[in-house]
């Protein structure tokens, strides 16, 4: 019989036991009411409490912790945009009584105080602004909450503009303006390429031509220096200048027409048919030569008499 008397006896200490004492976890902190009252705050370890007369009012985290909030309003050039900013706030180990009793929705009270900044802030800027200032928005929500959490136990350790969504046909624009902004620089290099391609190919052309005349002219010389020793062997076996240069210049036209014979790909080559043509040539050329010496003549007569003048 007494066996079975100590076991209610048991269960019922034991659970006299556990609503003497309870534990509270790391990073957490119980306020701690007696009969209706604050009584104490309690940290983390086992702590005693009075059943019936004393209770557990509430539990609050120590740790950081972050509230998003999504906040629409409209930019200096009249486009509505979505603002995400995000709260890291913790609760302040000796301001605990604070943030349990003087505020029954702190989310809310944080909520509120973005909104007014964020909707104060950004219709002052354009556009293109709020996303190179986000960083301005960010500390200008910290400042205000800051000052305004402080007092009732919430200390900001730091707020972030995490996402800036434009209105749907907003963002279709920016993308055309991008697109198009891309494609002009691409015209603008694929024309500064064709430019230096045109450049580069005119200087390859002028060096051809320059290269080419040169080339003419050494050709030329040779060929006058040529002439010249023909004409100095034709004079030692007794032939005039005139006739040498004559000769020469037939020598020369046949040649010509060997060359071209031996050259093309056809067998047929023009030639004046009539019975004369030949010496009607020949006499033209030595015409040529003839009068080109009596200018000769006459130019150096006339050096003479200048140069007998002037001495």
């Amino acid at each position: 019989m007494g066996n079975y008397l100590f076991i209610p006896i048991a269960f019922v200490a034991l659970v006299i036991l556990f609503k003497f004492f309870f534990i509270v976890k790391q990073q957490t902190a119980v306020a701690v009411e007696r009969f209706g009252r604050f009584h104490s705050i309690r940290n983390s370890g086992l702590q005693l409490k009075i059943p019936i007369i004393d209770r557990i009012a509430g539990r609050l985290s120590l740790k950081i912790q972050q509230l998003d909030v999504i906040v629409e309003t409209k930019t200096l050039d009249d486009v509505f945009v979505k603002l995400k900013v995000s709260v890291q706030y913790v609760v302040l180990r000796d301001k605990v009584y604070e943030a349990f009793y003087q505020l029954e929705y702190p989310h809310d009270q944080i909520t509120s105080y973005v909104f007014d900044v964020v909707r104060a802030e950004v219709p002052k800027m354009k556009l293109d602004d709020v996303f190179v200032k986000k960083d301005d928005i960010a500390n200008a929500v910290k400042s205000e909450l800051q000052d305004a959490m402080f007092d009732y136990g919430f200390d900001i350790i730091k707020t972030l503009v995490t996402d800036i969504d434009p209105d749907a046909q907003v963002k279709a624009a920016m993308n055309r303006i991008n697109a198009s902004e891309r494609e002009k620089i691409a015209a603008q290099f694929e024309g500064d390429a064709q430019r230096i391609l045109i450049v580069e190919k005119a200087k390859a052309e002028a060096e051809s031509k320059r290269l080419q005349g040169q080339g003419i002219a050494d050709q030329r010389r040779e060929i006058a220096r040529g002439l010249e020793e023909s004409v100095e062997v034709l004079n030692k076996v007794g032939i005039n200048s005139q006739e040498a240069s004559a000769l020469i210049v037939v020598t020369q036209h046949y040649d010509t027409l060997q060359a071209i014979g031996e050259e093309t790909d056809t067998n047929l080559i023009l030639l004046p048919n009539s019975p004369q043509a030949g010496s009607d040539m020949l006499n033209n050329m030595v015409a040529s030569f003839t009068a080109s010496n009596q200018i000769g003549e006459a130019m150096k007569r006339k050096q003479i008499e200048k140069d007998s003048s002037d001495s």
